[in-house]
């Protein structure tokens, strides 16, 4: 990749960073949009009885396909970082990606056994040519500027979890206070939305991402033979970056009970119903953190405008035309729920927490990683880790006392207190893992070395439906308490585990911080 391409990419900046990293920012937000708002309502309408519309699995059943799903979404990233490496180039893998993605969402808007299984063969094979190319176009990017990586990740991360935000806050209410289908094809309109606005604004990344050429592909090997690193340094590295992926493992597969365990709690076991005080509060909070967050979104979209809207005005409009209909969709979803006599929180409302404290504190950890106070890799694991246990024990305290039959609904604060915690800990891992990644292994294997972190996330993922679905099984036989437990002592022992072994892990990493 020639330099001249970086320093075009380097070009103009926004908020400290390139203003292509926001191109990126923008298209992730609608990918996740669609990733997470499918999610929210995934599990509770196949779980949903035949007279609420739903298709009354079990939940065992439903978190068993929950599982298989999101294990395979970070299964194929291994296929679709080999496919651009050799033949797409990044960029066209992401647009084809995207596209797959649309038809998947449409596709299971028909609510029939053979369209769901259609949409979610899409949505897996779209997301394994988007998810490690976009990372990839990061990696690349910044290669001359690895002091920026952590940074980069962290700001292309919060990205991530304003598109989580919106997609399950809009697409969970829509489909259970409306309808599932429009829930689900909500979802597929925004994700097509993502896809025109980075076609149509990709040259500001340079050459950056383009097709592989036979000039191109000796570049690449020119440029592993200057990196000058020993055939055993690159060997220890990779080590890192497997040690990296297995406890990356353990992490996902507690976390991931968001969309499945946890849900059931909120639904089960939480007092939603409010009245009187409680309900004015709650619609006045709502409208806060629907608004506010959506503000800072609307204010990076015009920084990015007053950089890029000459060059790119296309790909500016059809960015326009959507946060329009989002902000139409979200003052109507305001007013429909201040006109409503009842206020009961939506089981899936406490998912966009995670996403909303991430927004909030990931400028803030972008702010570490970059300051004197900077923890290795290794630490910045070991705490993710212990964060996530913490917050699981949040629930296991809360629980005290609820079984399979039980008819006790919990305070809220117990499933915002693990969210809270589980999203520190989120922001010492997911973005770090991937600046890692992009850091330790050689520039010519960065899509396949992304595919394979991402494989040992979908390990996690399964684990998380198989584990969540024994949910009612250990409530029946021991607690439910005993059951969030088990997600409070592993993870903890995992970090703790992973702050012994670092000092193994920075000779292994050789001097790359």
């Amino acid at each position: 990749m020639s330099q001249n391409s970086k320093d075009e990419f380097f070009e103009n900046n926004v908020l400290g960073h390139p203003a292509g990293l926001f191109v990126l920012f923008f298209t992730e937000m609608w990918e996740r949009f669609s990733y997470y708002g499918m999610r929210a309502l995934l599990v509770l309408f196949l779980t949903t009885s035949l007279i609420k519309g739903g298709w009354a699995w079990s939940v065992e059943d439903a978190l068993g396909l929950y599982g298989t799903y999101t294990m395979s979404v970070y299964f194929t990233p291994v296929i679709g970082g080999f496919l651009a490496d050799k033949y797409l180039g990044y960029r066209w893998a992401v647009i084809l990606g995207a596209l797959a993605m649309t038809l998947g969402h449409a596709s299971m808007a028909f609510e029939t056994p053979l369209f769901l299984y259609i949409g979610i063969g899409c949505l897996i094979i779209g997301n394994g040519l988007f998810k490690p190319n976009m990372t990839s176009i990061i990696s690349n990017a910044y290669e001359s500027h690895p002091e920026k990586k952590d940074g980069a990740f962290s700001l292309y991360y919060m990205g991530v979890n304003a598109g989580a935000f919106l997609g399950i806050m809009l697409c969970g209410y829509i489909g259970e206070k409306i309808s599932w289908s429009w829930g689900f094809g909500l979802a597929g309109i925004f994700m097509f939305f993502g896809m025109l606005q980075f076609y149509f604004t990709q040259n500001i990344f340079g050459n950056i991402g383009l097709k592989p050429t036979a000039v191109s592909k000796q570049e690449s090997k020119d440029k592993a033979a200057k990196e000058n690193v020993t055939p055993s340094v690159i060997r220890d590295r990779i080590i890192a970056v497997i040690i990296f992926s297995i406890f990356t493992v353990f992490f996902w597969a507690a976390f991931e009970q968001a969309g499945g365990s946890m849900t059931i709690f909120a639904e089960k076991f939480t007092q939603r119903e409010l009245f009187g005080n409680s309900a004015s509060i709650f619609k006045i909070a709502d409208t806060l953190l629907t608004i506010i967050p959506l503000l800072i979104i609307t204010y990076v979209l015009i920084k990015l405008f007053s950089k890029t809207f000459k060059k790119y005005s296309i790909g500016n409009v059809i960015l326009s035309l959507s946060f329009l209909i989002i902000w139409g969709i979200v003052l109507w979803k305001v007013g429909r729920e201040y006109n409503s006599t009842e206020t009961e929180v939506p089981a899936t409302w406490f998912g966009i927490l995670n996403s909303l404290f991430i927004v909030v504190f990931a400028p803030v950890f972008s702010k570490w990683w970059e300051s004197k106070y900077n923890l290795s890799g290794p630490m910045k694991f070991g705490l993710g880790l212990t964060l996530l246990g913490l917050g699981f024990g949040f629930l296991a305290y809360g629980s005290m006392g609820i079984d399979t039959n039980s008819v006790v609904r919990v305070s809220m604060f117990w499933l915002i207190a693990a969210y809270l915690f589980h999203t520190l800990g989120e922001l010492c891992i997911s973005p770090v893992g991937l600046s890692y990644v992009s850091k330790l292994v050689p520039a010519s294997w960065i899509g396949i070395m992304f595919g394979v972190y991402y494989l040992f996330i979908g390990m996690g993922n399964k684990l998380a439906g198989s584990m969540g679905g024994m949910i009612e099984t250990i409530t029946t036989q021991y607690s439910l308490t005993t059951f969030f437990l088990i997600f409070t002592i592993v993870p903890i022992g995992a970090g703790l585990l992973m702050v012994m072994l670092s000092p193994l892990m920075k000779k292994l990493m050789h001097g790359v911080k």
